[in-house]
């Protein structure tokens, strides 16, 4: 069986690291609503103030396929953290807390699968692609009311759905959190001042650590270097501010970059477009 709902949500005034926003809880009832229904595939559409805040939460017996038609999420869950510019999404298996801090105004379509429908499916979260096929079937897929015929157009359409799921592709959106508490001030020193230059021996004689070591705790945490995992924080910053309208050589220069074509190198290097490409 599969179906689909609008998604209701209580607000409250509160603010995350950055910007003022509402923070909005899901109800309990939506949550278990979700979770008790008995269709393979499911969706819902929410559109979300300026800057909304919605709390951590999770879904016990769903999968969960969140995807903005409109503005940027960042999605965080456990120690890790993505940001998903429109016609991208999150692939969120079931039972894993996550938080989502929207850029501006989002407008939120989410496709709920129970996991027997697509028992192969990965048990980690990732950022993935959304084809223009998918986006379409989810947009018509909110549309959808159950109950309807297995053989109609409306089952039809909810397994495609399934079919494009299988062959989602991941992306590069993802910043790991390392979590060794010597290493963490340069995680926050990097999120809250993307532009910071300091260099690894500048950070080695702040904290008393020796450069290898530092770079040990990175790999170890993070699976990448320190100038990797700074490039990936600065590249994924640069996207929420470029969904905003922010121009390119503002953004180069306030994160650290020597010139907009130096960034626009590097933001290619990583997600294989430009940034004019990339929000297309």
């Amino acid at each position: 069986m599969l179906g689909s709902a609008r998604s209701p949500v209580s607000r409250r005034q509160g603010k995350d690291p950055r910007k003022k926003g509402i923070s909005m809880r899901l109800p309990e009832k939506l949550l278990a609503d979700i979770d008790a229904s008995p269709w393979l595939v499911s969706s819902s559409a929410t559109d979300y103030p300026l800057n909304a805040v919605i709390e951590p939460h999770s879904h016990r017996n769903k999968h969960q396929l969140i995807y903005a038609i409109s503005g940027v999420m960042v999605v965080t869950s456990a120690m890790n953290q993505w940001t998903v510019p429109p016609s991208r999404g999150i692939w969120m298996p079931c039972g894993q807390v996550h938080a989502i801090r929207c850029i501006g105004s989002v407008r939120m379509r989410s496709v709920f699968v129970r996991p027997d429908s697509l028992p192969d499916m990965p048990n980690e979260c990732r950022a993935v692609a959304i084809s223009p096929l998918l986006g379409e079937l989810i947009r018509a897929a909110v549309n959808i009311t159950p109950p309807y015929a297995e053989d109609s157009r409306e089952a039809r359409v909810m397994r495609l759905i399934l079919d494009e799921l299988r062959i989602l592709p991941t992306l590069p959106l993802h910043l790991p959190q390392p979590t060794d508490p010597r290493i963490q001030p340069i995680c926050s020193r990097l999120q809250d001042h993307p532009g910071d230059a300091s260099t690894l021996a500048d950070w080695s004689i702040r904290l008393g650590l020796d450069e290898k070591t530092i770079q040990r705790l990175f790999q170890k945490g993070a699976g990448m270097t320190f100038g990797q995992w700074r490039q990936q924080a600065r590249l994924l910053l640069a996207l929420e501010r470029i969904a905003l309208g922010e121009k390119i050589i503002d953004i180069a220069g306030e994160l650290g970059y020597e010139s907009p074509s130096a960034f626009t190198t590097m933001f290619k290097k990583q997600f294989g477009l430009t940034p004019s490409q990339f929000f297309k």
